[in-house]
């Protein structure tokens, strides 16, 4: 399924109230930050997926278990020339927790 299409097909999702850490610099310091448009995982309740940079031809996403996520910050939401607006956040994830990257590419033969 081509990115385009997932981005259009999943529902997007209010977010979730997370309180704001008391020690910002000890969430830097166990935590890693992942910019992105935030979705509903298609059928796991329990997920959620980050599209980064929506408009890009070539774009991926994350997808992370909920209870990985341990604080979000809004960001500017995105507009294109059709109107069509992503919201935009900044997800902070529990260091080695398990996640999935997924980067569509072209199949094809290898030049020698």
């Amino acid at each position: 399924m081509p990115i385009t299409k997932l981005i259009k097909t999943i529902e997007k999702f209010e977010i979730e109230k997370y309180q704001k850490p008391k020690d910002p610099k000890r969430l830097i310091e166990t935590h890693i930050s992942y910019s992105g448009s935030p979705h509903k995982h298609p059928y796991d309740s329990e997920k959620m997926i980050i599209i980064i940079n929506p408009y890009y031809s070539s774009t991926f996403y994350y997808e992370f278990n909920k209870s990985d996520i341990s604080y979000i910050d809004e960001l500017p939401n995105l507009v294109n020339l059709d109107g069509e607006i992503y919201t935009m956040v900044r997800i902070w994830i529990k260091k080695t927790s398990i996640a999935v990257r997924c980067m569509p590419f072209v199949v094809g033969e290898t030049p020698e």
